[in-house]
């Protein structure tokens, strides 16, 4: 693979002008293709094979009317005063939405029976024809700004529902990252042109990344989280397999090779590195297809095709892009020192020699340390983010907060039960021994009269829990309630609802995580193993990415559920970390470790099987390493923190725990534990039983072919730049 890698990046950097014109007829044809065929993002979320998803089936199919978003306008009376105080203003109000574009019809809280014991709170329902992902934002506006006559009367009203849930917005507050990671280029390059090309080229890639992703919207279904962990993860691996490959380019022109030489060598070995490690990433994320839950798969698909344009525009466009700059990659001080550049020991030798005299109790600190942050982890609960975790001052989260004011925590998380039979009598019996069944439940607040269909088939019982949406309490009774009404007869029933569904999402990612650990844990054995030709260093590689899992659960735990230090990251509302993030965290974070195993393991192989002793080899492969590898950590890290300033719960929390990962797996384990581990093995750490040795291929990650053919060679014609 060296040796192909070696050519195409020689090839990209002398024909430069042709390289840089195709990639940008590329990215003006996806450009245009995304502004002609984009789609609408969708908060969809289908589960196949959950009770949940059958109910939702059913809805669809028996209340058609009913299948669409619902909308909660909550009222409440001055302190003091009744809410039948205001009877004609309330009535002007539910007339005024049922007229709304988009609404089928809007109920009274006196009609509907929604008003709250003390008389002085109430609830109109106001039911759209479509789902909230196809409600336009001028019917969304419209329905926001209904109720200005009831305000001016008296009344607090606040609109909430599943219509006003919204679309994440990334804003100019995300891009403070891509700035810090600007900085640290400049800091690590010493140049404006080479931080300035890196930054350039990984721009390049996630947007032809994320303009293929809006190109298949139309016929893909994508929630809209997946663009915003698409354009999260594309930044930051683009910014650093650039940097991984730029910063070789570097080194081979300090040590004397001509530009296109040194572009050449820089794709094949460094360029291995990081076409094996976006190979990871990418089966990594792809692998979440194996949970079988559609919208985490159109997720993981989106993250690894970006992932997969990062590594094409690293080992093509950015030598194309050297061809032009040249040596002026350089800083000035080491275009003036030459050669001698290249043998200055840096931090990273000091750092190795510290770590390895104090191996044994920096390993012990160190896996003791990781271990102690991992304990909150055994109490993380999961599920999917709701109206009651919204950032305070926003209309869905005051609607809910009234909400929870007037009739309790429970309407927040009203549960619905669907019951159907191939008669109205059956139906009808078993709606009433189901509520017979239910009575007495612990949690339980009411169980509402049944609503029948046209065909009178199938009935709909909201079920009312005392507890909030995602309190524990509220998990249990959910539960009960499907164990109980199982013991009905004569018809089928299933409960579903936004807190039913969440539940049942975050039971399925529960049960598959385990599997999808095992899967990822054994590839990285697996190709770790290929890469390095050992059995002690991809296992050491596995248990440190284990650790490094451990420690960003546990800690994320603390933070977004437990609500230490949240005031500090504007978490406004502690609560269950979002369904999917521990099993999307795994599979991008396994590919990131192994970015950086590989790049600073690789070279501790490579001087060791040159002669080196274990000792000498592991402070080489730091030496050479830790720059670059403290450089792509800090920019991934400032990448992914910079999507803590956004106000949505899941992307904050997505990005706080990739930020913290990564900074946790670089500097702790692959920094500090590595070079500790495996000075302590010795020679052990490179034993490869010879039978296994010769079955295993030899993928040749390090470029040790690839210098034996050029040593072989005559020296090749040169370009000067």
């Amino acid at each position: 693979m060296a040796t192909i890698l070696y050519r195409l990046g020689r090839a990209s950097f002398r024909r430069r002008r042709l390289v840089v014109v195709l990639w940008l007829v590329v990215l003006a044809a996806l450009g245009g293709s995304a502004a002609a065929f984009m789609g609408e993002t969708s908060d969809k979320i289908s589960i196949p094979g959950t009770e949940s998803q059958r109910a939702l089936d059913a809805l669809a199919r028996e209340f058609p009317a009913a299948s669409g978003a619902t909308g909660a306008i909550v009222l409440a009376a001055p302190e003091g005063r009744q809410l039948a105080d205001y009877r004609a203003a309330v009535d002007d109000l539910v007339a005024e939405a049922g007229k709304l574009s988009g609404v089928v019809g809007a109920v009274s809280p006196f009609d509907a029976r929604s008003v709250s014991a003390d008389g002085r709170y109430g609830l109109v329902q106001v039911q759209f024809t479509e789902r909230a992902d196809s409600v336009t934002e001028a019917q969304r506006t419209a329905y926001e700004e209904s109720g200005a006559a009831a305000k001016a009367a008296g009344l607090r009203v606040e609109h909430g529902g599943e219509v006003m849930s919204t679309q994440p917005e990334i804003g100019s507050t995300e891009g403070l990252g891509v700035v810090v990671a600007l900085v640290v280029l400049l800091v690590t390059f010493g140049s404006l042109v080479a931080a300035g090309m890196t930054m350039l080229t990984a721009l390049i890639g996630v947007g032809a990344g994320m303009a293929g992703l809006y190109a298949l919207s139309g016929v893909v279904s994508l929630t809209s989280t997946a663009p915003v962990l698409a354009l999260m993860l594309g930044l930051a691996v683009g910014i650093d397999y650039a940097l991984f490959i730029g910063s070789r380019y570097r080194q081979n022109l300090l040590e004397g090779h001509e530009p296109d030489e040194a572009a050449g060598r820089a794709v094949g070995t460094a360029g291995s590195a990081v076409v094996f490690a976006g190979v990871t990433v990418v089966i990594a994320l792809a692998g979440l297809a194996v949970v079988r839950i559609p919208f985490l798969t159109a997720m993981g698909l989106a993250a690894a095709g970006t992932v997969a344009v990062a590594v094409l525009v690293a080992i093509t466009l950015l030598p194309a892009l050297l061809g032009f700059a040249g040596r002026k990659v350089l800083s000035r001080a080491q275009r003036r020192a030459g050669n001698a550049a290249a043998y200055t020991e840096g931090f990273g030798f000091r750092w190795a020699r510290l770590v390895i005299k104090l191996r044994v109790p920096v390993i012990l600190v160190a896996i003791l340390g990781l271990g102690a942050l991992a304990l909150p982890a055994a109490d993380m609960r999961l599920g999917l983010p709701d109206a009651t975790a919204a950032p305070v001052g926003t209309p869905a989260r005051d609607a809910a907060d009234l909400t929870e004011e007037g009739f309790g925590a429970g309407f927040n998380g009203r549960l619905i039960l669907v019951v159907s039979s191939d008669s109205p009598a059956s139906t009808a019996t078993a709606a009433q021994q189901v509520t017979t069944a239910l009575q007495g439940t612990k949690n339980l607040l009411a169980v509402a009269p049944p609503n029948l269909s046209q065909d009178q088939r199938t009935a709909l019982l909201a079920v009312i829990p005392s507890t909030g949406p995602t309190d524990a309490a509220t998990e249990t009774l959910v539960h009960e309630v499907r164990d109980k009404v199982r013991t009905v007869d004569g018809a089928d029933i299933a409960l579903t609802g936004q807190t039913a569904i969440g539940i049942d999402v975050s039971e399925k990612l529960s049960d598959a995580m385990p599997w999808y650990l095992l899967l990822v844990v054994g590839l990285s054995v697996l190709l770790l193993m290929l890469v390095f030709r050992s059995i002690l260093v991809p296992i050491k590689a596995a248990l440190g990415f284990l650790l490094t899992v451990g420690a960003t659960f546990g800690i994320t735990v603390a933070v977004f559920q437990e609500g230490h230090l949240a005031g500090l990251l504007g978490v406004d509302t502690p609560g269950p970390l979002v369904s999917f993030l521990p099993i999307l965290l795994i599979g991008i974070l396994f590919g990131l470790a192994m970015d950086y195993e590989v790049f600073l393991v690789s070279r501790m192989r490579e001087d060791f099987v040159h002669g080196d002793t274990p000792r000498q080899a592991t402070i080489n492969g730091m030496g050479h390493g830790a720059r670059v590898v403290t450089a792509a950590a800090l920019i991934m890290t400032s990448v992914f923190a910079g999507f803590i300033l956004v106000e949505d719960p899941v992307i904050k929390s997505m990005g706080f725990a990739l930020a913290l990962g990564v900074a946790i797996d670089a500097f702790v384990v692959r920094m500090t534990i590595v070079p500790a581990v495996i000075s302590l093995l010795g020679h052990a750490a490179w034993w490869l039983p010879a039978w296994l040795n010769k079955v295993l291929p030899n993928v040749d990650i390090e470029g040790e072919g690839l210098r034996k053919q050029l040593t072989a060679e005559p020296q090749r014609e040169t370009v000067h730049v």
